[in-house]
């Protein structure tokens, strides 16, 4: 099939025979990016809303990122963790130093460091915290949405991530999002090592708490001497306007979890966060990765770090927050129910008379990809290069699109 000019047509074909049905794409067949815009295989232009869930907050095919992959990729890509690298170290050290906690361990995706925080937490416990054996709890809020290894579906809220996956897995507790005292209810109990949540929910349709809540958590995990696990994969890294979400409300978790952007949208880079009381529980041969630390990663996660700092991309996100709730705002009312976001980071609701999918479709038509989650919601992210001008262009195409629809 080399040099074959592949029509999007024959590619929605070949996934379809060839591959396992677990997405339902979008119809559009992408081959090339360049900052917040994708083209198809036939060239037509996009911009791009979802930026692989976050994952690309550097902007497509970033020059600086790029070359930092090349140069290491010609220079040495893994050897595991048998053996020191010359960038692993490196790249601890910068980014401990960045977000100020003593030590990093580096996986690959992001469910991968919610495992890595949860088997932490759960050693921490019997430990330190001195829970009997085998009895650790986590607790987890309801609606959360951190990956799909079996303990993530354990977690979940969602029936179509966990039905027929059981057993589930032990030890897991789950409590309404932004609800205290449902989480003080259940952080009385001594067996409890940690409590883990999304600062803004992702998955669940952009969903932010009010105001103080992380706060509350702060103030409660201290309390009963519990772990406070922030899963940033998806809000961290300049998303929300601040380098973690966290930051919004001053808090400290005691974990916390990086992925998706950390890889700069070119490789899967994860990464835990801790002081050393907490991770120095896990001692050589009780936890491992062949990838995770390689030296392909490190330089391109400290690369993908780099930009996003030295380029003011958080600053950028933080700035353009009014301008995208200004505009989305005026959407007419009877078409979408709400918005709501931070930074760049926003979902609309869509009135029920109007099927969210074919607005997705509509916006494809019009040049914009985005796609729904959980049915009548249709997430909006792009990557944090986009600019004001672009940015405007883009919400005037969403308007245009829920202003013209026509079931």
């Amino acid at each position: 099939m080399a040099g074959e000019n592949l029509t999007c047509e024959k590619i929605f074909a070949m996934e379809d025979e060839y591959g396992c049905h677990n997405y339902k794409p979008l119809p559009v067949a992408l081959s090339r990016g360049k900052g917040v815009f994708v083209w198809d295989v036939a060239g037509k232009r996009y911009y791009d809303f979802l930026s692989a869930y976050s994952a690309v907050n550097q902007g497509h095919c970033h020059p600086r990122i790029i070359n930092a992959l090349k140069q290491q990729a010609d220079t040495l890509t893994l050897v595991s963790r048998a053996f020191y690298n010359d960038q692993l170290g490196k790249y601890e050290k910068f980014m401990t130093e960045l977000f100020g906690y003593d030590c990093l361990l580096p996986m690959n995706t992001g469910v991968e460091g919610g495992e890595s925080a949860i088997k932490i937490a759960r050693k921490w416990g019997y430990y330190v915290k001195k829970i009997p054996k085998n009895q650790a709890k986590i607790i987890f809020a309801e609606n959360n949405f951190w990956g799909r290894t079996l303990a993530a579906v354990s977690s979940s809220s969602d029936p179509t991530c966990y039905e027929d996956y059981g057993p589930y897995m032990p030890g897991f507790k789950l409590v309404p999002f932004n609800n205290i005292q449902a989480l003080e209810n259940e952080l009385k109990d001594p067996t409890v090592a940690a409590f883990m949540v999304e600062p803004i929910q992702g998955e669940a349709g952009v969903i932010i708490p009010n105001n103080g809540y992380l706060k509350k958590v702060r103030e409660l995990c201290t309390k009963y001497n519990v772990l406070f696990i922030a899963d940033e994969v998806q809000t961290g890294l300049g998303r929300t306007g601040k380098m973690l979400a966290c930051q919004h409300e001053g808090v400290r978790p005691d974990i916390v979890i990086l992925g998706k952007a950390l890889g700069g949208g070119v490789i899967p880079v994860s990464a835990v966060l801790a002081d050393h009381e907490i991770m120095d529980v896990i001692k050589p041969g009780t936890h491992g990765s062949t990838f995770g630390g390689n030296p392909l990663a490190c330089a391109v996660a400290t690369e993908a770090i780099k930009v996003l700092l030295e380029e003011k991309m958080v600053e950028n996100a933080a700035k353009l927050e009014s301008v995208f709730r200004e505009e989305l705002e005026k959407i007419p009312k009877n078409e979408v129910v709400t918005v709501r976001g931070r930074g760049l980071m926003f979902a609309i609701d869509v009135h029920d008379n109007l099927p969210a999918d074919e607005v997705c479709l509509r916006l494809r038509d019009a040049g914009l990809v985005a796609k729904t989650t959980h049915g009548q919601t249709i997430r909006l992210a792009p990557p944090l290069v986009i600019t004001e001008a672009q940015l405007r262009d883009c919400t005037k195409i969403i308007r245009s699109v829920f202003e013209n629809f026509k079931n």
